[in-house]
């Protein structure tokens, strides 16, 4: 019998598909020192973006067959390391995107109307209709997105609806995309065009895809969106830019020191933000659920 152990949560139904198919399913969060001890029994794992299967972890497996990672990214997890070992990789690309670039949106949408900053004021008993009365309209607007694999294909095609004038887009490994309407322009056209920016990447390297050399490019008075991960965006850079103007707002669901954000950013008066929980919708949660069991179904032969 195949041993599971699930470390970050999984949605119920998955966790049911899993154990009918006779499997021993085991949920149970970790840190690093203990999951090294635990971790010689389980032929797979299944983490979502807290646990992070390190080499140290990956040399313990001594039975491990299988890393799943529940969502897109896998920086949490070495998998050049784990790949050598002979543990398969795998994740749930498309389960959440629909999920992403609604937040995305969200983020949008609660800057341009200040909804965050009214929904405090108004429950602080004050009524400061002056203050809130110089929003914007989203529509004809122009927004570039940074990365249009599958979340930022979403968030083009919803964005398309709600009359956003231009959308430009920018991938280093997308030429093209089925739509005529998503103009594909170089890094530096994006960033000197857009009114509003959606990054939508991998993780970063040692260097940040958007530093301070990227931000002198933009736009005075530009909307930067991030819903893709922590340390794309240099830190410091983009406090200098809030602080400066240059960057108008930003809404942030990503963090370098999660769960531990960068206070300075979490409490500045122009940015707009939220816990990771870009994938945090129930239907979110319930594909990707279905998504990791088919996964280890057709693994440990039970599909």
């Amino acid at each position: 019998m195949a041993k599971i152990l699930i470390t970050d949560g999984m949605s119920a139904d998955a966790v049911k598909s899993l154990k009918a198919a006779g499997l021993q399913v085991d949920e149970q969060h970790y840190d690093e020192p203990e999951l090294i001890k635990v971790i010689p029994k389980y032929d797979c794992v299944v983490v979502r973006s807290a646990t992070k299967i390190t080499e140290p972890v990956l040399e313990a497996a001594t039975s491990l067959k299988l890393v799943v990672r529940g969502g897109v990214g896998l920086d949490n997890i070495k998998v050049d390391y784990a790949e050598k070992l002979g543990i398969s990789v795998r994740n749930t690309p498309r389960a959440s995107s629909a999920s992403v670039a609604e937040l995305a949106l969200s983020f949008i949408f609660a800057i341009a109307r200040r909804i965050p900053d009214a929904t405090v004021s108004m429950k602080d008993g004050k009524w400061e209709k002056k203050v809130f009365s110089k929003g914007f309209e989203v529509q004809n607007k122009t927004l570039g997105i940074l990365g249009i694999g599958r979340i930022g294909m979403e968030l083009a095609v919803k964005a398309s609806s709600l009359g956003l004038e231009t959308i430009l887009a920018h991938d280093k490994y997308v030429d093209d995309t089925p739509f005529r309407w998503i103009e594909m322009v170089s890094k530096d056209e994006l960033l000197e065009e857009s009114d509003i920016i959606s990054l939508h990447i991998p993780a970063a390297g040692k260097v940040p895809e958007i530093s301070h050399e990227e931000f002198e490019k933009m736009k005075d008075g530009v909307i930067l969106i991030n819903c893709a991960r922590g340390g794309v965006v240099d830190e410091d850079a983009l406090l200098v830019a809030l602080n400066s103007g240059k960057v108008y707002a930003a809404g942030i669901d990503v963090w370098v020191g999660e769960p531990n954000p960068r206070r300075e950013l979490v409490e500045h008066p122009s940015v707009y933000c939220t816990p990771h929980i870009g994938a945090a919708t129930g239907e979110a949660q319930a594909r990707i659920g279905a998504e990791v069991a088919s996964i280890i179904l057709r693994e440990f032969g039970k599909a």
